[in-house]
């Protein structure tokens, strides 16, 4: 199942469908809308399906006319991971990590498909990283590898865009990894049971302006999904609607000879197999 979060004329919706045809859809005060996609899932997986049943009934949604929004708006947790495919470390210049690489986003810097990445003011250096995105449906702690994907409702896409000079300045990346309008995120939300286990041997690749700057399969991971549910869960307590967003292959901008920045008039897309294509255009701030 994948689902789609909107706004049209001012009211929150919800829809199902692929981002390449008409969505069909209900929204609040239609009779018969499920609630928000962050409820359903943390209601567990027979909601999700009673939710696109129910919503199968529901009214064409003109993919034009509405506002794609972020699966999760806003997620009590984005725990981001660095370094996590082996040619990226590589290509930084970084040892293979034997733990992961642990950052943090803010759900303020969350835009959704179609919105304008941000470039602001202050720097030039806007990179761009394509992600795969794992969505906690069953919260817990201390999880066990082997039962840590019963606890993962789905997945979706993100570009993490970088402020490079801000994210480099200290040994600690938060604040490059947080300006406003850098966390692209979406389209839609795809259920864990439409693919892979883990989403893993996914294609996924980044183009700017139709060009192809990042290629490679979720399969090289270092940490997989599993592992990265299982370690996290050691520390704190995972709860539904927590995002964790996986990691970047190599190819990133800031390590090109020259390197290749984002810049107004630009155009990142963000592909993964299976689950879709994340667009954005960039701005000046």
């Amino acid at each position: 199942m994948r689902f789609f979060e909107f706004i049209r004329d001012g009211k929150l919706g919800l829809a199902i469908g692929q981002a390449d045809s008409e969505l069909i859809g209900l929204c609040v005060g239609d009779a018969g809308y499920p609630g928000s996609l962050a409820s359903l899932i943390e209601a567990g997986p027979e909601s999700l399906a009673a939710a696109a049943r129910t919503l199968r009934n529901g009214a064409p949604i003109a993919l034009d006319k509405v506002l794609l929004l972020p699966p999760v708006r806003e997620p009590g947790k984005i725990i981001c991971l660095g370094l996590n495919y082996a040619d990226h470390a590589k290509e930084g210049g970084f040892d293979i990590p034997a733990y992961p690489t642990i950052f943090a986003r803010f759900a303020s810097s969350l835009i959704g498909h179609g919105a304008p990445i941000v470039r602001p003011k202050v720097s030039t250096l806007l990179d761009y990283e394509a992600e795969l995105v794992a969505i906690v449906g069953k919260g817990g702690r201390n999880i066990p590898k082997e039962r840590a994907l019963e606890h993962v409702a789905g997945y979706s896409i993100f570009n993490d865009a970088s402020i490079r000079d801000y994210q480099l300045r200290t040994p600690q990346w938060t604040v490059g990894k947080n300006f406003d309008g850098t966390g692209a995120f979406g389209p839609c939300f795809v259920t864990a049971d439409e693919l892979p286990p883990g989403a893993s041997g996914l294609k996924i690749t980044a183009r700017l302006n139709g060009e192809v700057v990042q290629r490679s399969s979720t399969d090289q991971l270092i940490f997989d999904v599993a592992s990265i549910v299982a370690l996290l869960s050691e520390a704190m307590t995972l709860e539904s609607g927590d995002v964790i967003v996986t990691g970047t292959p190599s190819g990133v901008g800031h390590a090109r000879s020259p390197a290749l920045y984002m810049k107004a008039g630009d155009v990142c897309e963000v592909e993964i197999e299976q689950i879709g294509v994340l667009r954005n255009p960039v701005v000046d701030a």
